[in-house]
């Protein structure tokens, strides 16, 4: 993890970074909801996967063809390393390593504490992670609204994930489950912060992700290998992990980069908050699955910080 706290894309900071205090929603969060839009798919597109196809062998082969697509597709990602400093360099290691983390933490993680326990922690703790650093220095508070926004946030993901088990199910509770998930919160905190940090010193964002993408694409090669590949090599396998690739990954985290030009990192890993809320409604409307009550009360509570984290205090007034 950087250790330069006093960076803007580490301390929460918004202000202080260039092209971000006249920056208007629609060239930061709106991006960054769009991309959590299109990751909201990868569940309802995974379970269309082959019958028998490895949880994480899945993920693992959206990430290798995507991030493969994203180092390939970025303008100037082959000679990036030429224009970093020796210690960019490195965190352009880490953040690879934070990006194959993710799948790798996570697929396990669902298949120990079940899909809900696992996204609210995962999802769930990614802003507290992001935040920690601007808490713990003192570098920079969160506003007021920006908190209240962050907590309803967070709270309605709860709800609304949890809602099944909080109305009659069981969730499985699994400490190695929930200390995986927790790992893959923070893996996503570690790649967003570092993006952000190298984005924010001048580097474009698209080759920030392709490099990081492209690395993490080897890394998690051996997950995917070590496996029953079979389930590739027929349609449906094939079909979806083009999607996963294509547009949960390329698609999706070229709108991240860009969201995080304008975007404070802390900001970005709440709004993909959004995430779950899209999974819950493909899930109503495409394989009806029924929501109860509590998750639709959280869906509710979610969306409207997710609209105060969207239009922060002042924008109607910056744009008179």
């Amino acid at each position: 993890m950087p250790n330069d706290t006093s960076s803007p894309a580490l301390t929460g900071a918004a202000p202080t970074r260039p092209g971000l205090r006249h920056a208007s929603p629609l060239s930061g969060p709106v991006p960054i909801l769009a991309a959590a839009v299109l990751w909201g798919t990868t569940g309802t597109a995974g379970s269309l996967a082959p019958a028998g196809a490895p949880a994480a062998a899945i993920g693992a082969a959206g990430l290798a063809l995507g991030g493969l697509l994203l180092f390939l597709s970025a303008r100037g990602s082959r000679s990036l390393h030429r224009r970093c400093t020796r210690r960019e360099r490195w965190l352009l290691a880490l953040g690879a390593l934070a990006v194959a983390g993710y799948p790798v933490a996570f697929y396990p993680a669902v298949a120990r504490t079940g899909v809900a326990v696992a996204t609210v922690i995962a999802l769930g703790s990614a802003p507290v992670f992001t935040g920690l650093p601007a808490w713990l220095t003192r570098q920079a508070r969160p506003t007021a609204r920006r908190l209240c926004a962050t907590v309803a946030a967070v709270l309605g993901c709860a709800l609304l994930v949890l809602g099944p088990g909080l109305t009659g199910g069981a969730a499985r509770r699994d400490i190695a489950g929930v200390a995986l998930a927790a790992l893959a919160g923070l893996s996503y905190a570690a790649y967003s912060l570092i993006g952000g940090k190298l984005i924010e010193r001048g580097h474009p964002s698209d080759a920030v992700m392709g490099v990081m993408f492209g690395g993490a694409s080897l890394l998690v090669l051996p997950v995917l290998l070590c496996g029953d590949t079979r389930w590739l090599v027929t349609f449906r396998g094939a079909a979806v992990v083009v999607h996963l690739a294509v547009v949960t990954t390329f698609l999706a985290y070229r709108l991240f980069g860009h969201g995080l030009r304008h975007t404070a990192a802390q900001v970005a890993t709440t709004l993909t908050l959004a995430e779950p809320a899209v999974a819950a409604v493909l899930g109503v409307v495409v394989l009806s699955e029924r929501l109860p009550f509590a998750s639709w009360c959280g869906l509710a509570v979610l969306a409207v910080g997710l609209v105060f984290l969207t239009f922060p205090a002042g924008t109607r007034r910056r744009r008179r």
